[in-house]
Formats: C-alpha cells, structure tokens, sequence
C-alpha cells in the first residue's frame, strides 16, 4: 500500500497486515471485522482481526 490514510477510530499494531498505516498504529481501513475462533471466547486472545491480509 503506497499511500496510507490512517483510520484513527481503528488502532492496530500488527506491521504484517496489508492494512497497517506503516509507521503510525491505525488500520486504513472504514470498517473491520472481528471475530472468534473459540466456541465461548473469555479472553482478548480468543478473538481475531477477520480483515487482515498479509502484506504482499
């Protein structure tokens, strides 16, 4: 992504996403999905960023 316009309602720090605002914490996306892979989710780590894609 050559231009990147940071949403700052959506912070991210994950550098691998395609969505990732390089040197700023935000995601350039309007909107994200979250979800689960667990069936009773009771930690932040059980749930997942269903908008990443791997930087190319």
């Amino acid at each position: 992504m050559n231009q990147c316009h940071a949403n700052e309602c959506i912070k991210c720090t994950v550098q691998q996403c395609e969505y990732h605002c390089q040197n700023q914490d935000y995601c350039s996306l309007d909107c994200i999905t979250v979800g689960t892979h667990e069936m009773n989710p009771t930690m932040d780590q059980c749930t997942d960023c269903k908008s990443f894609r791997p930087k190319q």
